[in-house]
């Protein structure tokens, strides 16, 4: 009995209750960051060297000058120059084309495990 009475004084205190007043005092806390812009005015700002560009990775099917084929891949920023370095290293470019990176499907893991053969 005395925890019902209970329950039923906090039911009524709590939601017959009124609101208080919202306080009139506008209340605004300034952030505590300082930024110090003379950064921007020192050496170590101002002698920092730009982005290159981004490379991408390239595959190549190519001659040497002794008429061997060769294949393998060449990380260049654009093909024209993956076309000229290949050429200066003194190779007969055939086929020069971006380089497939990733997986089609996300769940195939990037190895796979063999198993190993059976002793018969």
């Amino acid at each position: 009995m005395a925890l019902v009475l209970f329950l039923a004084v906090v039911f009524f205190g709590v939601f017959w209750s009124k609101p208080q007043e919202p306080s009139s005092v506008l209340v605004f806390n300034k952030p505590k960051v300082n930024i110090d812009m003379k950064i921007f005015d020192s050496d170590q700002f101002k002698n920092l060297l730009a982005f290159t560009e981004m490379e991408i990775q390239y595959s190549y099917i190519a001659t040497t000058i002794d008429g061997k084929e060769k294949t393998g891949f060449i990380p260049a920023v654009s093909i024209e120059k993956a076309r000229e370095v290949l050429k200066s290293m003194g190779l007969d470019v055939s086929e020069l084309k971006e380089a497939d990176i990733g997986r089609d499907n996300p769940f195939e893991p990037y190895y796979q495990s063999v198993a190993a053969p059976v002793q018969k």
